[in-house]
């Protein structure tokens, strides 16, 4: 009755701290302005089936695609073997969900593979980070904590599957002696190997090593679970709503702001008179902090899993220019988080002195050609150029920051209507030759 209470103690405090984080994670997504998403709703829920349940995005490099798969099912399928661990911690049963008959054998048995492909996934994602280092996951960007937070996610899932597998060994030898509760109940295909070197082992060390990796998968778990809104693996979470909000349009189609397409009507036009319905002016053309960037934009950057598939195939970085998308979504949360730490602390009225250029610099963001393949590469569909671009339209619009090339430009499309140096009216003089 002690353990039972204990058990459910523990499992009310880590549910309540969870939720308590999420909270602030959902509090910090709505700092951003409005978004509208369009696009046809079935067209999204076969966007989140593919990319978010179906892994279509992640196989497209097939090693890391089928490990990642083995990884993602068996968190999805195991947690029915954590139900039942609930369930029995709580209210003192054995295996309650037994009672099922030969399709219990079947689930006990399917779980132990998936537990073993997840520990051997997870074996050989350590190897690829720190052994062959892979050239993606040891970018400037990736400090010591991205990669030790990395690591500390893999070596505890392979803690995880050990301690239940090595709890089924320890139940499958009790349940044979018939020792107390254990019914006999499960198939364990994996953890009969382990049985053998626990065959000589008496009943009561057994039923030791049982509850302890009985207790430590479980809290495990829970701990697990309120590391993750602290850690790049909240997208286990939210890759399927950010993958339902997706920008359906075409990838070179910019969303722009309403009010930046009046304004600048207006001043192509100095005579037209605004609508007087018009809208009132935005508090600021683009985006200086995250504020000003859509709930979807923060909602990506909480969803980034910092695989580095956005800027291995960047055109900026691989020709050595300081951009990297990534990073752009790890200082957007980064940023995110230091906002919503302050409102904790001093109120929802709290202001800093910083922003996102704090962060970002201009370099970083006009390395950027606009080509897309960052958001095309994302597992999940995050999307870096938008942002990039909303940094952009401040620093043009609000500051008149561009660099000189481009100032250039924009002139001769203020005066000429086109980049180039001459008039629309000479526009055809150049198939005249002097012959």
């Amino acid at each position: 009755m002690i353990s039972q209470v204990l058990f459910t103690l523990i499992l009310a405090g880590a549910v309540f701290w969870f939720a308590s984080n999420v909270g602030k994670i959902r509090r910090n997504i709505l700092l951003g302005r409005e978004f509208e998403p369009g696009g046809l709703s079935s067209e999204r829920w076969k966007t989140m089936a593919m990319v978010a349940l179906g892994q279509s995005k992640m196989v497209t490099r097939p090693v890391a695609g089928i490990l990642h798969f083995f990884v993602y099912a068996g968190f999805v399928i195991i947690n029915i073997e954590v139900m039942e661990i609930l369930i029995d911690g709580m209210f003192g049963t054995h295996r309650v969900f037994s009672g099922i008959g030969a399709l219990y054998d079947v689930l006990i048995g399917s779980f132990e593979i998936l537990a073993f492909m997840v520990l051997l996934a997870c074996v050989i994602f350590l190897i690829r980070r720190n052994i062959l280092k892979l050239k993606r996951f040891w970018m400037p960007e990736m400090t010591s904590w991205p990669r030790t937070d990395a690591n500390l996610i893999l070596i505890t899932e392979i803690l995880l599957m050990a301690a239940f597998l090595t709890m089924n060994a320890a139940d499958s030898l009790l349940q044979d002696r018939g020792y107390e509760h254990y019914v006999i109940a499960g198939a364990f295909p994996v953890s009969s190997f382990v049985s053998a070197a626990f065959a000589g082992l008496s009943s009561e060390s057994l039923f030791m090593i049982e509850r302890f990796c009985w207790w430590f998968h479980i809290i495990g778990i829970l701990a697990f679970l309120n590391y993750i809104p602290y850690s790049k693996h909240f997208h286990i979470f939210l890759a399927f709503p950010n993958t339902y909000y997706s920008n359906l349009n075409s990838k070179g189609k910019f969303n722009n702001m309403e009010s930046v397409t009046r304004e600048v009507k207006l001043m192509l036009d100095p005579s037209a008179t605004p609508p007087a319905d018009a809208a009132a002016a935005p508090a600021r053309f683009g985006a200086k902090d995250v504020q000003d960037l859509t709930w979807k934009q923060l909602m990506d950057a909480y969803s980034c899993t910092e695989c580095g598939r956005c800027s291995s195939v960047c055109p900026a970085n691989q020709t050595g220019k300081l951009l990297s998308p990534r990073k752009i979504m790890m200082d957007t949360r980064d940023r995110l988080e230091e906002v919503g730490k302050g409102i904790d602390k001093n109120g929802k009225e709290y202001k800093d002195e910083k922003s996102l250029f704090d962060y970002i610099s201009e370099e970083e963001l006009w390395a950027c050609t606009t080509c897309n393949a960052c958001t095309e590469a994302c597992p999940v569909n995050i999307d870096p150029l938008g942002i990039i671009v909303d940094l952009r339209r401040f620093l043009v619009m609000e500051e008149s920051k561009v660099p000189a090339e481009l100032g250039g430009m924009f002139n001769k499309i203020e005066n000429n209507g086109a980049p180039w140096q001459f008039a629309q009216a000479d526009r055809m003089n150049w198939p005249q030759s002097d012959s």
